[in-house]
């Protein structure tokens, strides 16, 4: 059953999930750790993807943060990870995680039926940033910041951050961002094209929902497929790009959206939009 507004999650629980119309809101909730993750909220927010993802009232998704970040990356104190240090000491496979939780965690955000909106509303670091960059449409709010941090304990970006990064901004400053883990503000993420925009502190919510309120009143699976077309494109030639493009728009234009979209636009009316 759906939540809705009337049905909050509990306060203490470190994901929140909340409804209002076809937007389903998930919100990292361990704000005194910056929103960290651990093992269990990692399972959690998969489990609540599936959730949304079987869930037919649901037409999109945001996902945020509680408190003054959207989530700092891995909580290095999770007993899964936690280094250990001593003579005895026996180091943690940190590859454990990632096939185990960060993967999948990134796999279902990429495939979501649904378009997924990522409200960042303070710092986003390591894998939080680049979870919220492997959502459909990212939007900041105007103090918030992304910060590569993996080269400063070690380790390579995660998370998808390799694939990503070189694609959003290009190799050199991909490169630059994941080298130097510098904080780069929201403004100048938006700047380079890293983000969809950036918005007043005080909006981001509100925006976060109007969006993801247009976007649920859109053709779903047309606003899917144009995700999967572009991920698809990036290894393809452009005769084979071309060739993807008319195996979806065959698909889609047998779907009932279409043939509503269509009669809309020629009756001069407001369409219906359903498949998913």
């Amino acid at each position: 059953m759906p939540l809705t507004p009337s049905q909050p999650s509990s306060a203490d629980a470190a994901l929140l999930i909340s409804q209002e119309g076809a937007v389903r809101t998930l919100s990292f909730n361990r704000p005194a750790a910056l929103n960290a993750f651990t093992a269990q909220l990692l399972a959690q927010t998969r489990a609540a993807l599936d959730e949304a993802a079987e869930d037919a009232s649901v037409r999109a998704v945001v996902i945020t943060g509680t408190g003054r970040a959207f989530c700092a990356g891995q909580d290095l104190s999770d007993p899964l990870i936690k280094p250990e240090f001593g003579a005895d000491a026996r180091p943690k496979d940190i590859g454990h995680l990632l096939d185990n939780y960060y993967i999948p965690l990134a796999l279902r955000v990429r495939s979501m039926p649904v378009p997924v909106i990522a409200a960042v509303n303070g710092v986003a670091a390591g894998a939080g940033a680049n979870l919220a960059l492997g959502c459909d449409l990212v939007i900041a709010a105007e103090s918030a910041s992304f910060i590569q941090a993996f080269s400063k304990i070690g380790l390579v970006p995660d998370c998808g951050g390799t694939w990503l990064l070189t694609r959003l901004v290009g190799r050199a400053k991909a490169m630059e961002l994941a080298l130097l883990g510098d904080k780069l503000p929201a403004p100048e993420a938006a700047r380079l094209g890293l983000i969809a925009r950036v918005v007043p502190n005080e909006d981001l919510a509100a925006t976060a929902q109007a969006l993801a309120t247009r976007l649920a009143g859109m053709p779903t699976r047309a606003l899917v497929e144009t995700r999967q077309a572009f991920d698809e494109a990036l290894s393809l030639n452009f005769e084979d790009a071309l060739k993807l493009e008319a195996v979806m728009q065959s698909q889609l234009g047998f779907a009932h959206d279409y043939l509503e979209g269509a009669a809309a636009f020629l009756e001069k009316r407001t369409p219906v939009f359903k498949d998913r």
